[in-house]
């Protein structure tokens, strides 16, 4: 079986960052922290996670992340799965975050869109279903399944 270890993200500003991903992981924690040198530049870094996945966040990231609307070649989002996205909403509010944009209107989940400080698209999934074969459902087809 094969899992997502970690994601190796460039920011302007890492504690900017961790505001964001501490009110989504409350449960998550340093791990590491340190310097480094990469192409010449020194950087400073950090892991973010729990025993089993985090995020790598590394500073000193130069100029915008990509034009989200666009049709430029890069990281489109990357999305996390709650057991209740209503919570989750609410303690990134609390911590002075609101939607980028709403998921799909789905029977079987519920999606929403966040941009996190170094302009990162993070979309969070909530399943209304232990079947997959609605969970995978999208758009459509989902409607006329739940009709």
């Amino acid at each position: 079986m094969l899992h997502l270890e970690h994601l190796n993200l460039v920011v302007n500003d890492i504690p900017a960052a961790l505001v964001f991903y501490r009110a989504a992981f409350p449960h998550w924690r340093v791990r590491e922290e340190g310097e480094s040198t990469w192409s010449d530049k020194p950087r400073k870094w950090l892991h973010f996670g729990d025993d089993y996945q985090y995020l790598t966040f590394n500073d000193n990231g130069e100029g915008d992340n990509r034009d989200l609307a666009g049709h430029q070649t890069g990281l489109a989002h990357f999305a996390f799965v709650t057991n209740n996205i209503d919570v989750l909403m609410e303690r990134l509010k609390e911590a002075g975050f609101t939607p980028e944009k709403s998921g799909a209107d789905e029977p079987y989940r519920k999606n929403i869109y966040y941009l996190d400080p170094a302009g990162f698209e993070v979309e969070f999934v909530e399943y209304l279903s232990d079947i997959p074969s609605q969970r995978n459902l999208s758009g459509d087809v989902a409607q006329e399944a739940a009709a």
